[in-house]
């Protein structure tokens, strides 16, 4: 079957999600993951070995282009770790929780392909990479000790423990899969009654056609939105350049990824007193004592050129060392794009040093993979990956103005460069946080293939998704660095999504009632603007160095803000927005009726009337292209107390704003109508500077409306 084939007829699916799902709930909250293994590097990562298998090695630099082309597919393409996965002493091994696996038809020519990964049980993904990471985040056991490498790092617990979990397999290792199978998925969980989706995965480009949000998944998830279930998708792992993001459609509450104030830090001290940053989780080489650097290309034996090994750098063989030059110094070795494809490992590199009897290894950045996020690893000895290429070339700067050559045989006569690893096993948690991950897809939402701004704000929020704890499978052999733990660390999106998952969770058991959209707007309502030391959050603008290139966010790059899992458990004013708002809002796309139908099985003449995405009652307003004047409602519901409110607003450069009413009292269960007056005064692309609407309030702080402006004018106001 052909890819295209098995992207078509999902519209049966998609009815019968609809009306299947309605036929039995269960009471207890249910979290469903597709259960997806495989990220943009494993996705890219078979061609590429074909690729570099049938290229003579002579021909270096094509190799060396051909890698760097995967990698920055790997970085633009589909998600980063994404599948789920449960393991008994992490999630619980309760019969309640759900494994599920879908018939799948294998594409034509994939004989190559393993059968057992086409398997009927999902349970294989405890051998695959990241199977159990984003369930532990979101639904993981209270309290389980986190160990690596032997040291306690605490207790974890995931975001809410006692939700039930149902895992459905949707993607294969090597294989990866078509969107048919995920929308099957889609479908299943839907007719298991769950109450969550969480989608940590996204499309590796934007949807062909009239608008973005018309593809399959998006479409099946507006199925589970009617049938009542709160649908989470990571925002991507595509930015941070300006409409990357790679999450589309209003009904998707799309989750961009944020620091935390927890950091692993690693350091070496160098001799000449420059302390070198870097990650690995290991111990150190002793404060006091300075050992001497040599570098993997200048410790080789007799029998052994860089001609003949071209990789000899990345310190993968220990025969092709001389152990004398090795034995009791820090190994010098390179991390390149091989480490990221599996072609190389750390944990090879640190047998090659412990053979040799190095006292330690220190891993530098190969500048081809300058901007690439690295996790901290476990080492069995001394070690450390200095993960930036500009503090590597401090490192090398270093090292070559201490080191003495033989002029006739061009080998170095003597090492004179000494250095001290610190150690990478305490954390610090004094960090400035939480900041926004340049890796994180930003808005605004692109409408289409094009990438004509669509009136949606994506991100719709960010959570904690750099170097998040995750529980792991043993018996997991994706990563050998991680084989054997029961936790690893990681980062992207996808680590961030299941956090809104688990919230979302604890949302729903609080007020049972609450449609989709009321969930939404708990979490967006109540999102912080401001990080812990009480600033605006700040934005990576740059993979080069992002810790220098920072700027304040804007809701392009943190939608609503950082989320607040206790204040969204008593949001005050809620926004709900029905499903028959968003067939009006697809109806009332030009040239959409044919495909409403083909998805939906609903006829657009149904809707007599039609809306565009600013009239949908979103907790935010978005206009691209703002002409002269607009008018726009929204209307709110209070499930507090007896409150009364004022309405505050700061309008973006270029626009103005008039709010109807500005104070009000409301009880509860009732509601009140917002209009807004927004109108263009002047042009000017400082508009993209961000303004802040809110409602205030003695016991509740809504935060209900964020100002965008994007060329002309945006302006978001209730």
């Amino acid at each position: 079957m052909s890819q295209s084939n098995t992207l078509m007829d999902t519209s049966a699916r998609n009815k019968s999600c609809l009306f299947q799902a309605k036929q039995s709930r269960r009471k207890n909250l249910s979290l469903a993951f597709n259960n997806i293994d495989f990220d943009a590097a494993k996705t890219f990562m078979v061609w590429v070995k074909l690729a570099c298998l049938n290229l003579h090695v002579q021909q270096q630099r094509l190799r060396v282009l051909l890698l760097q082309l995967c990698l920055k597919l790997c970085q633009g393409g589909l998600m980063g770790p994404l599948p789920m996965a449960s393991l008994e002493n992490h999630l619980g091994s309760s019969s309640r929780d759900v494994l599920r696996a879908l018939p799948t038809t294998q594409p034509e020519g994939s004989s190559g392909i393993d059968g057992s990964l086409l398997g009927p049980s999902p349970k294989d993904v405890l051998n695959l990479q990241l199977g159990a990471s984003n369930a532990s985040v979101a639904a993981g056991n209270h309290g389980v000790p986190v160990v690596i490498a032997g040291h306690s790092f605490g207790n974890a617990s995931g975001m809410a423990p006692r939700s039930h979990i149902a895992v459905y397999k949707a993607l294969y290792k090597g294989f990866g899969g078509f969107a048919a199978d995920v929308v099957a998925a889609i479908d299943q969980a839907a007719q298991d009654g769950v109450d969550i989706i969480n989608l940590s995965i996204t499309p590796n480009r934007r949807p062909p056609g009239i608008a973005t949000f018309f593809n399959p998944i998006d479409m099946a998830l507006l199925s589970a939105v009617k049938a009542g279930i709160f649908v989470i998708q990571a925002a991507g792992n595509t930015g941070p350049s300006f409409g990357s993001m790679s999450s589309f459609s209003p009904w998707i509450y799309t989750v961009g990824a944020a620091s935390h104030s927890r950091v692993y830090e690693n350091s070496i001290i160098l001799g000449n007193g420059v302390t070198l940053p870097g990650v690995g989780f290991s111990s150190g080489t002793g404060k006091d004592i300075m050992y001497t650097l040599v570098y993997s290309q200048h410790v080789l034996n007799n029998d052994t050129t860089i001609t003949k090994d071209m990789y000899v750098s990345e310190c993968q063989d220990s025969s092709v060392f001389d152990p004398g030059l090795v034995r009791g110094n820090l190994l010098i070795c390179r991390y390149s794009v091989r480490f990221v494809l599996g072609l190389a490992t750390v944990n090879q590199a640190i047998e090659t040093a412990s053979n040799l009897t190095a006292a330690g290894i220190v891993f530098y950045m190969d500048p081809f993979l300058t901007g690439y996020q690295i996790n901290p690893v476990p080492m069995k000895l001394p070690g450390i990956l200095i993960s930036s290429a500009n503090n590597s070339k401090i490192l090398f700067q270093y090292y070559n103005s201490s080191i003495v050559k033989d002029e006739s045989e061009q080998r170095v006569a003597r090492f004179g460069a000494c250095g001290s690893i610190m150690g990478g096993f305490e954390a610090n948690l004094n960090r400035t946080a939480p900041k926004i991950m340049y890796y994180s897809a930003r808005g605004p939402d692109p409408e289409d293939s094009i990438a004509s701004a669509a009136d949606i704000l994506k991100p719709n929020l960010v959570a904690p998704g750099d170097s998040i704890w995750g529980a792991w499978s043993s018996l997991g052999t994706d990563s050998v660095e991680f084989r054997g733990e029961s936790f690893a660390m990681m980062s992207g999106t996808s680590m961030a999504a299941p956090h809104i998952a688990g919230i979302a969770a604890l949302v729903k058991q609080k007020f049972p009632k609450f449609s989709t959209s009321a969930i939404a707007s708990a979490l967006s309502t109540t999102a912080s603007l401001y990080d812990n030391s009480g600033r605006p959050i700040m934005a990576e603008r740059s993979n080069l160095n992002p810790d220098q290139n920072q700027v304040p966010s804007t809701p392009f790059d943190m939608g609503h803000g950082f989320v607040n899992a206790t204040a969204a458990l008593d949001p005050g004013l809620i926004f709900e927005t029905s499903c028959d708002l968003y067939m009006s809002f697809i109806c009332g796309i030009n040239g959409s009726a044919p495909v409403v139908l083909n998805y939906t099985g609903e006829d657009c003449v149904s809707y007599k009337s039609t809306i565009s995405a600013v009239d949908l009652n979103l907790p935010s307003i978005t206009i691209a292209k703002l002409n002269q004047s607009r008018t726009v409602q929204r209307a709110v519901t209070n499930i507090a107390g007896n409150e009364s409110y004022v309405v505050g607003w700061s309008p973006p450069y270029g626009v103005s704003i008039k709010v109807t009413p500005t104070r009000f009292s409301i009880g509860y269960d009732n509601w009140i109508r917002f209009v807004a007056f927004v109108k263009k005064m002047r042009v000017g692309r400082e508009g993209n500077k961000c303004s802040e609407e809110v409602e205030r309030e003695a016991e509740h702080y809504v935060h209900i409306t964020r100002p965008l402006v994007e060329e002309a004018a945006v302006a978001m106001m209730h």
